[in-house]
């Protein structure tokens, strides 16, 4: 058994006893169709807790997101409606709502796939203010939702050496790259 094995068993044994076992999984075209929708892959952690734990309704305070379904607000669907060059990179993807416009994200484009934090609320005009690492890694993430201790805690957040999440160093790149022109949106057509 592996340490992801290992993780997901917990994942699962924690998730059955906080849902009352009310849980289904997603399938394996249900993955691909949400690949698909969104243009990138999801990383496979992701893919097995989607698939092997249950398509959301589990997790953190608020439960995660389902990743894709017929109808109702999903991962995919949250992408889609936030992604903005400006205020939501290409291929982090919403996997929890936090309320209040605040969202846990998955960075896809990372191999070890970090667990962002947006939280526009405080936000004017620069939107890299709004984004946070979490956790270095949806494992690390995940260990600290079965250990109690995420900064989203309550009693962690009034503990005297209480540390917010650092701002993602990313962040400034990964906008910035996204807001570059596209030098052949500009040009003059002919005329005919």
């Amino acid at each position: 058994m592996t340490d992801q094995d290992v993780l997901l068993s917990q994942v699962a044994a924690r998730a059955m006893q906080e849902s009352g076992g009310a849980i289904c999984c997603a399938t394996g075209e249900q993955i691909i169709e949400a690949e698909t929708l969104l243009g990138f892959s999801v990383p496979p952690l992701l893919s097995r807790l989607y698939q092997e734990v249950g398509n959301g309704g589990f997790g953190p305070d608020y439960q995660l997101l389902q990743l894709i379904a017929p109808e109702g607000r999903t991962a995919v669907s949250t992408y889609h409606a936030e992604r903005t060059p400006r205020r939501w990179p290409e291929g982090v993807l919403p996997i929890l709502d936090w309320g209040c416009a605040m969202y846990a994200a998955v960075d896809c484009t990372d191999p070890q796939a970090p667990v962002l934090l947006f939280e526009p609320n405080a936000v004017d005009d620069d939107w890299s203010n709004a984004w946070f690492e979490d956790a270095v890694s949806l494992s690390d993430w995940l260990h600290t939702w079965l250990s109690g201790t995420g900064w989203y805690t309550e009693e962690i957040m009034m503990s005297d050496d209480f540390s917010e999440p650092r701002p993602w160093p990313q962040v400034k790149q990964r906008l910035s790259r996204e807001q570059a022109p596209d030098l052949d949106t500009h040009r003059e057509r002919p005329s005919a």
